[in-house]
């Protein structure tokens, strides 16, 4: 689940906080992402936020050796796989994947990836990070396209696995 660009993107730089999305995109991800009850991202999009989301577990993907203690956060390495059966194990049936551009392809790369929802914002970055990295061919089946607003629109598709 991402914010991006007219131009397909969802960051100027690693370090650009996303206060340039709307209120209806910002309520659309708590609601989702509360309703799942985690949010798996990289560490440098989590440290992107002023303090961990509330409400849900925020599993973040790190190479830092001494993460730092956070309620609500549970700091994770390795494979995804091994990270998603763990959850499966802690009773979580669904998670939300909430980028960066690095965490989406490793997901996407290894057939993680069941739905792809974009919310589309009246932006243009230019230069910046796009959803995905990497040399990709994945065709995708669209489930359903919403506006949230009069300029935002949320498209939804299913990941065909083949």
């Amino acid at each position: 689940m991402m914010a991006m660009t007219a131009d397909g993107k969802i960051a100027k730089n690693s370090d650009h906080f996303p206060d340039w999305t709307s209120k209806e995109d910002k309520k659309l991800f708590a609601k989702t992402s509360k309703e799942h009850g985690v949010v798996i991202m990289g560490d440098k999009t989590f440290f992107t936020f002023p303090k961990p989301l509330p409400d849900r577990l925020n599993v973040v993907f790190t190479l830092l050796e001494n993460p730092p203690e956070t309620e609500n956060v549970k700091w994770v390495t390795g494979e995804p796989e091994k990270v998603l059966e763990e959850l499966e194990k802690m009773g979580y049936k669904s998670a939300i994947l909430g980028g960066g551009t690095y965490m989406n392809s490793q997901f996407l790369e290894r057939k993680l990836i069941d739905e792809i929802w974009l919310t589309i914002e009246p932006k243009i970055f230019g230069d910046g990070l796009g959803v995905f990295g990497g040399d990709f061919d994945i065709d995708l089946k669209m489930i359903d396209v919403s506006e949230i607003n009069e300029n935002t629109a949320v498209v939804k598709y299913e990941v065909l696995k083949k």
